[in-house]
């Protein structure tokens, strides 16, 4: 079981939906008055159930796309070098741009999104990342809307993973040493 290797649960599905609930509501209020719709950006794959959650409460028009890009690779440490496996679908010229994340870690990959958005001249661009690890970052990333800053430890569930697994669990809990250090 799944479960068996989460060392201890640090947010319930609970926490969860009264933090992406107050998310929501204040990008709703931040955005009132925008005359087009928001453009989230989902970055895949572990941002895919936060975004989800995400955009059913933010009480506005809101258009989807999504992006992958990474610079993890198979490892649980930065390669530093970021790669994009898939871009955006629809131009974002002009356009309000939420980029939504499930975490922000080091900081590598997102400092690059975040760039390599503004050179294709949006209206705005803000982050929006469920977690913040701050001891860990190497990149100066601002977060605009920001869930929970997380401790120095390897996170599982709720998108998060190791290995493609632990995505599906319905909280964020803590992975056992001994289930990454095999």
């Amino acid at each position: 079981m799944m479960k068996d290797d989460i060392e201890k649960i640090v947010y319930t599905a609970e926490d969860l939906h009264k933090k992406v609930a107050e998310l929501g509501a204040q990008i709703t209020a931040d955005y009132k008055d925008a005359k087009e719709p928001i453009f989230c950006v989902g970055i895949l794959k572990g941002a895919v159930v936060f975004y989800t959650d995400l955009v059913r409460q933010i009480n506005l028009p809101v258009q989807f796309d999504f992006m992958i890009a990474s610079s993890y690779g198979s490892g649980t440490k930065t390669s530093g070098e970021v790669k994009i496996l898939k871009d955006l679908d629809y131009d974002i010229e002009g356009k309000h741009l939420i980029v939504i994340e499930d975490i922000i870690d080091s900081g590598t990959t997102m400092h690059y999104l975040l760039r390599y958005f503004q050179h294709r001249h949006p209206k705005s661009v803000r982050l929006c990342s469920l977690l913040s690890k701050p001891s860990r970052r190497t990149a100066d990333v601002h977060i605009d809307y920001c869930g929970f800053e997380v401790p120095d430890e390897f996170l599982v569930g709720y998108g998060l993973d190791y290995a493609e697994k632990y995505r599906n669990l319905p909280y964020i809990g803590i992975l056992k040493p001994e289930v990454y250090t095999k």
